[in-house]
């Protein structure tokens, strides 16, 4: 959040979380004394959107298992979230139910064997609909970001997809890059 000094990496979110921990968000939240909380609104198997897909590497329509969430800051929210697994690894675990995961998806996903590797992310800006507007809290003019993110395991195969939205003005984003 740019208006409280607020810098985030994606990086912590790919990393699993020590046993008994909170998740990253909850984490991250915290360590600014602040509370950050997530409604999961859904979750369950359906055929991949064409974007979920793509990024995935799957045909448009392939079962996948989708988490979706109300991401909140001080209770007020900040992000909507999709989260997409391959059916095939995701059917019938905790992550095809609306409870939430002790640690976080990610610590259940490197229990099943699948950490990651590589994490590619595509931001664009866009008007919201009729319906973010209303779960965000927001006008039909204030830009939404688009964020989209693919994290790959060591043999470079997609495990895991996000399509985020979140108000443009209450986002800093910030990314760092090793080369080399």
């Amino acid at each position: 959040m740019s208006g409280s000094g607020w810098t985030s990496s994606s990086v912590s979110y790919a990393k699993p979380q020590a046993a008994g921990s909170p998740d990253a968000w909850s984490q991250e939240a915290a360590a600014k004394g602040r509370r950050g909380t997530q409604r999961i609104v859904h979750a369950g198997e359906q055929a991949a959107p064409a974007d979920a897909a793509t990024l995935l590497g799957l045909e448009t329509g392939a079962p996948v298992v989708v988490r979706r969430r109300v991401i909140e800051l001080d209770g007020e929210p900040v992000e909507l979230t999709d989260t997409y697994y391959p059916a095939h690894l995701a059917a019938g675990t905790r992550l095809a139910e609306t409870a939430k995961i002790p640690g976080g998806a990610v610590t259940l996903l490197a229990a099943l064997g699948h950490t990651a590797a590589r994490i590619v992310e595509e931001v664009t800006a866009l008007l919201p609909t009729a319906d973010q507007c209303d779960q965000l809290r927001v006008t039909p003019t204030e830009p939404l970001l688009r964020i989209s993110r693919a994290t790959l395991d060591a043999d470079d195969r997609p495990f895991q997809a996000d399509v985020m939205f979140m108000p443009a003005h209450r986002q800093h984003l910030c990314y760092e890059m090793t080369i080399g």
